[in-house]
């Protein structure tokens, strides 16, 4: 499905929306955390209907701390809904955040902590906000959020501002700050521990003398990029695909289609990343409660880097800006926040004839199209890569600097590695939501959870070598085994069995979990289970639904009931024939290493999707060879050059 409803906001209506959100007075001062278009019910275009282009506002109202939901007609410049939100909030005004450590460094009891500990320079101090979701414990840390908006904190020390502080927790010592009150309502303070004093620097003049043998890669393209951008639509080789932006989940593809012949068939309706978890497993006082939600708490569309040439993405680049809502309702802009570029992937396919000689390869080629999001000490990279073969693989590329506490020399720890003098670093988790609303040539799918097994010795395996598969058809919300499984390369197959290719087969996709599959480690009583209890399974399975857009809900910030994919899916909806989302928890279960300290090498996870029965064929056969010599197609090829063919 095609069309402009979903595409981004733009400049002009992110002003019009804080317009009409001023005009109606909906807050005393209102507080832009979130604004994004509110896409329409797809069931609606397909009956053709006549939809008004809408946008959605997370609105805080600064005054009294509440959060409100506001859905604007832009057609109509009015207010079309607005409701108070009372379990949960909306994501932080980054203002807050900012605010809250000059209102820590200046509380009497934060001051005497840290002079417990020999600090006195509160330059030099560095303090990191965080949600307070978790911290409902009493006699521990107990606070009650009923539309209070509070910040948690942990801090850290720079000897010098380009110093990694990180190096130097200051443990034992958190503050809670009130946002809307703008003061600081408890410091607690743990016990003095031993502050580590050596630096652990990652910059260049801090780790000579440099490698000297690396020599030059250049990535050229003499003719320009292979893709084509028309407003939002991109088309590159045989695929075609909107690309637009979110800003608590960053980058939204729509439409993503791929041309067979001369009919363009659909794959997903959208997809993106839905929500992402950081519970960390550590249990003492000082560090129990700490977890991030960092779309719907922090907003990773908002989070966005600025992406530079050379550095973060190498070869011929076409960037796009993102456009977000500023907090007082101004459009801003991340310039360069999203890149695209082609890539040799290694080879397509290949044969060599032994009976004459003759060998047939062709070079692999993929579109990426990504962005980075850093959010405090930790950076993600999310990487669509569109194939030749009409498969589709997510990259999702961890980055940036551990957590890290301080322990006596010598200490050890049951929950973290230690990684220098005084420092270990905890044992947590990185749990990942993709929500990817499939429509396999057309929007009636059905689920099926394959797993292979070795059938059992007897009249249908004589010889005890056959392979059979078995096939679980998700009927329902809670069919299925729901947990990745490698012993039988259990995968799932969105089928339109309405469709058959020349065969006799359905058409369908495969869904391949990469090798990182982890779930949910902690249970019941901590709150960070249920707040987000989507980590609980590898595979969701759920009928669309155009209120169904977060797998924690819309609210995760300071919210403890548990919304999301667990309520959602208790009422065990049909889910065979219809219109299916697919919800995938991709999940790192980080035990941190030495390598990872001062600055974590790159961890790379993801899945792929992959056509099954989808062509008749191969439908990469029409790949032209490469020219073994320059890289050009096989028309390029000139006497003497040896080619991939």
């Amino acid at each position: 499905m095609r069309h402009p409803l979903f595409d981004s906001l733009t400049s002009d209506e992110f002003r019009r929306v804080a317009d009409v959100v001023r005009r109606e007075a909906i807050a005393e001062r209102p507080g832009f955390a979130a604004v994004y278009t509110d896409e329409p019910d797809k069931r609606l275009l397909r009956e053709g209907h006549e939809i008004a282009r809408r946008a959605r506002v997370l609105l805080v109202d600064r005054g009294s701390g509440t959060t409100h939901d506001v859905v604007v007609d832009l057609d109509a410049d009015a207010v079309v809904s607005s409701s108070v939100i009372t379990d949960g909030a909306a994501p932080v005004l980054l203002e807050e955040f900012d605010l809250a450590p000059d209102l820590i460094k200046q509380d009497p009891r934060y001051v005497e902590a840290l002079a417990l500990r020999g600090i006195t320079d509160m330059d030099k101090v560095q303090i990191d906000p965080w949600g307070v979701g978790n911290m409902a414990v009493p006699g521990v840390l107990d606070y009650p959020v009923d539309g209070r908006r509070l910040a948690g904190s942990v801090s850290y020390y720079r000897d010098f501002p380009d110093d990694n502080g990180y190096a130097h927790p200051i443990e034992g010592v958190i503050a809670v700050v009130d946002l809307v009150a703008l003061k600081v309502i408890d410091v607690h303070d743990f016990g003095v521990r031993p502050m580590n004093v050596e630096q652990a620097n990652y910059t260049a003049d801090a780790n000579q003398p440099m490698r000297s043998d690396v020599a030059p890669l250049v990535i050229t393209q003499p003719e320009g990029v292979g893709f084509k951008i028309d407003g939002r639509e991109l088309t590159w080789q045989k695929w075609r695909f909107r690309i637009n932006w979110h800003p608590l989940e960053g980058l939204v593809l729509h439409a993503v289609e791929y041309l067979d012949g001369d009919e363009y068939r659909s794959v997903l309706h959208r997809a993106s990343l839905g929500e992402m978890v950081v519970p960390y497993g550590d249990p003492s006082k000082e560090h129990f409660w700490r977890s991030a939600f960092d779309a719907g708490e922090f907003g990773l569309g908002k989070l966005a880097n600025s992406l530079r040439l050379g550095c973060d993405c190498l070869g011929e680049i076409v960037y796009l800006d993102a456009e977000n809502a500023g907090e007082n309702g101004e459009p801003t802009t991340i310039e360069n926040a999203i890149c695209i570029h082609e890539e040799d992937a290694g080879i397509l396919w290949k044969h060599t004839d032994w009976m004459t000689g003759q060998v047939d390869v062709r070079r692999s080629r993929r579109l990426v199209v990504s962005f980075i999001a850093t959010v405090g000490n930790y950076h993600y990279g999310f990487y669509w890569n569109f194939y030749q073969d009409a498969s589709i693989q997510m990259e999702v590329k961890l980055l940036g600097i551990v957590q890290t506490r301080s322990v006596e020399e010598g200490e050890t720890s049951a929950h973290g590695t230690r990684i220098a003098k005084n420092i270990v670093s905890s044992y947590h988790q990185h749990l990942f939501s993709f929500r990817l609303d499939t429509e396999i040539d057309g929007w009636q799918n059905t689920v099926v959870q394959n797993d292979a097994y070795g059938v059992p010795v007897g009249p249908d395996n004589p010889y005890g070598n056959a392979i059979g598969v078995k096939k679980t058809v998700i009927d329902r919300e809670l069919t299925g085994d729901d947990h990745t499984n490698t012993q039988s390369s259990r995968s799932w197959q969105i089928m339109n069995t309405a469709k058959k290719n020349a065969w006799g087969n359905p058409v369908s996709y495969k869904f391949l979990p990469g090798w990182s599959s982890a779930t949910m480690l902690a249970q019941d009583p901590s709150l960070i289970a249920k707040r987000a209890g989507f980590g609980t399974r590898n595979m969701w399975v759920t009928p669309y639904s155009p209120a169904e857009m977060r797998p924690s809900g819309d609210f995760p910030n300071q919210s403890r009931s548990g919304d999301g994919l667990p309520r959602w899916t208790a009422e065990n909806r049909a889910t065979d024939n219809t219109d299916v989302v697919l919800w995938h928890t991709l999940g790192v279960t980080h035990i941190p290493r030495a390598e990872d300290w001062p600055v974590m090498p790159t961890e790379v996870v993801g899945f792929h999707l992959l056509p099954v029965n989808f062509f008749d064929k191969n439908p990469a056969l029409d790949v032209p060879a490469s020219s073994s010599a320059h890289g050009g197609s096989a028309a390029d090829d000139q006497p003497g050059e040896a080619s991939c063919h």
